[in-house]
């Protein structure tokens, strides 16, 4: 029995990918090893992970150029799984910023299982008044919005900043993050998505079905 136990910790259920398909060609769920983490990472037991376009790339492998990265006949990544929430089993000798039982959210690598690898730089605790699945749908459409606002954008308080498809992933983020940056935020959605985006913080909501606002007089 001590062997049976031992082998059943060493080991979990994953979402693998061993070939480019739909979901129900490409995604299998299996028992793999699970991950140890080198001195530089964080393990991650997985509370909720996010599906990403990354992972659906991987998935389909398309559009083909993707290949170059990814494999040209099957995935050199076969695990899939980006945006990650849980709680840390275990860190690396070099890793201090964390520790086992902290509540962690971010960006690894196999975030479609039990257990996950990440790198401490890629991590941040979770808040508390945050749940896990929340969390895990924040991190890279999150990061890139964050990015594109304060690293490349530069964005002050008091500019007048308009984001192209709002309701989306990035966009939703994208204006809570310029309206908390004091900017003035007009948002570009379907009708659908007009009441949803001023909620969200937005000053105008442009209906992009109604409206062209490249042909507006409006600078931003």
């Amino acid at each position: 029995m001590s062997g049976q136990s031992n082998a059943y910790r060493s080991q979990m259920r994953a979402i693998v990918c061993r070939q480019y398909g739909p979901p129900e060609v490409a995604l299998r769920s299996e028992d793999v090893e699970k991950p140890t983490p080198g001195d530089n990472e964080v393990l991650i037991r997985v509370r909720a992970a996010a599906v990403n376009p990354l992972d659906w790339h991987l998935m389909k492998g398309s559009p083909y150029g993707f290949r170059l990265l990814t494999g040209l006949t099957r995935p050199s990544e076969m695990h899939p799984g980006r945006d990650v929430a849980g709680q840390v089993e275990a860190v690396g000798r070099n890793v201090a910023d964390f520790a086992p039982g902290d509540e962690v959210f971010g960006v690894g690598r196999g975030a479609f299982a039990e257990y996950a690898c990440a790198r401490p730089a890629k991590l941040a605790l979770k808040p508390a008044t945050v749940t896990f699945a929340q969390a895990a749908s924040a991190p890279i459409a999150g990061i890139t919005a964050l990015q594109a606002l304060r690293d490349k954008g530069q964005i002050q308080a008091g500019q007048r900043v308009l984001i192209n498809g709002a309701a989306g992933g990035v966009g939703m983020f994208a204006v809570q993050l310029a309206k908390s940056m004091g900017a003035e935020v007009t948002g570009v959605c379907s009708t659908g998505n007009v009441d949803m985006v001023r909620r969200l913080g937005a000053d105008r909501v442009i209906d992009y079905t109604k409206e062209d606002f490249t042909r507006l007089d409006a600078r931003y």
